[in-house]
C-alpha cells in the first residue's frame, strides 16, 4: 500500500461523530444543544503543513460575531466539545474547536486513556499555538469572526493550553481555563507551563479548578495565584472545594452539575466583562 504523506493525512482527516471511545457517556445529564438558528458542522482550517479538521458553530444571521476558540481535552473534538460550541453559538458567538492532535493520531478511536497519552505527549506546544493562530485567522477571514472580540476557553489539556495561548497571543481579550495543569516537567516539546508565564501574563484569565482534583494539587493552584499577583492581567482563579477533575464534563461520572452551572455563568460574565 502506498504510504500516506503527512500532508495527505491532514487534508483527509475528519472529526469524531460521537464521543471518544475511551470515555463513553455514562451520565444521565448529558447536555444536547440543537442547531436551530445555527450554522454548525465540520470545517477545514488551513495550517502551515496542510489542513486540520475543526467544528464550527455560529448564528445563522449575518453579522460580525465575537469569537471563542474552544480547546479540547485529551479526547479530541468529540460530541461534548461540539456541543459546547453550539452553546456558545446560541449566545451569539462564533465558536471554533480545532482538532489539535490530528498529525499524531486519532484519539477518538482509542479505548483507554493509556493509549491516548502517548499520542498527546508527542504534540508540540509550538504546533498547537501555530494551529490556534491559524484557527483565529480562518475565523476572521472565512466565518464572520470579529478579531477585536476574541476569547478562548479550554478543558483539562485544553485548560493548560488556554493559559499558554493567552501568553502567546496578546490579541486575546479574555480566556477561561477549566482545570488545566499549571506546573510540571518541561520538555523540548513542552518548554513552558502556565506557572512560567503567570507573572508576565497580560490577558485576563479566569481559572476554574476542583478542590478534589487529584491531578492538580492545591499548592500548585496557590503558586499560580501568587504569580498572577505580580501580573497586569487581573486574572482570577476559582476553586470549587468538593469538585473533582473534569467537573464540567456532563458525559462523565466526574460531572458536578451545581459547580458546572456556576462555572458556565462565571464564564459568560467574564467574557462580557472583558469585551468578548
Amino acid at each position: 500500500m502506498k504510504e500516506v504523506t503527512r500532508r495527505q493525512f491532514i487534508a483527509t482527516a475528519t472529526l469524531a461523530t460521537g464521543f471518544a471511545l475511551a470515555v463513553q457517556p455514562v451520565s444521565a445529564k448529558v447536555i444536547t444543544t440543537d442547531t436551530k438558528g445555527l450554522v454548525a458542522g465540520a470545517v477545514k482550517i488551513p495550517v502551515q503543513d496542510g489542513e486540520i479538521p475543526a467544528y464550527r458553530a455560529m448564528p445563522e444571521r449575518s453579522g460580525n460575531f465575537p469569537m471563542i476558540v474552544v480547546i479540547h481535552e485529551i479526547f479530541g473534538v468529540h460530541e461534548h466539545i461540539q456541543d459546547i460550541c453550539r452553546r456558545f453559538a446560541k449566545l451569539g458567538y462564533l465558536a471554533i474547536a480545532p482538532e489539535l492532535f490530528v498529525r499524531q493520531g486519532d484519539v477518538s478511536k482509542l479505548t483507554s486513556i493509556e493509549e491516548i497519552r502517548p499520542i498527546v505527549d508527542k504534540v508540540p506546544d509550538a504546533q498547537v499555538l501555530s494551529d490556534l493562530d491559524a484557527t483565529v485567522d480562518w475565523g476572521v477571514k472565512s466565518a464572520k469572526g470579529n478579531a477585536n472580540k476574541l476569547g478562548i476557553t479550554g478543558f483539562c489539556w485544553g485548560g493548560r493550553i488556554t493559559w499558554l495561548y493567552a501568553g502567546h497571543n496578546p490579541k486575546v481579550k479574555a480566556g477561561v481555563a477549566w482545570y488545566g495543569r499549571l506546573v510540571g516537567n518541561t520538555t523540548e516539546l513542552m518548554p513552558k507551563n502556565p506557572i512560567d508565564i503567570g507573572s508576565t501574563l497580560k490577558v485576563p484569565i479566569l481559572g476554574l479548578y476542583g478542590g478534589q482534583d487529584t491531578g492538580i494539587p492545591q499548592d500548585s493552584v496557590q503558586q499560580m495565584r501568587d504569580r498572577l499577583k505580580s501580573s497586569s492581567s487581573k486574572s482570577e482563579i476559582i476553586v470549587y472545594p468538593d469538585a473533582p477533575h473534569a467537573f464540567f464534563a456532563d458525559y462523565r461520572p466526574s460531572y458536578r452539575e451545581k459547580d458546572a452551572l456556576d462555572g458556565w455563568q462565571r464564564l459568560k460574565t467574564w467574557f462580557k466583562q472583558h469585551g468578548v
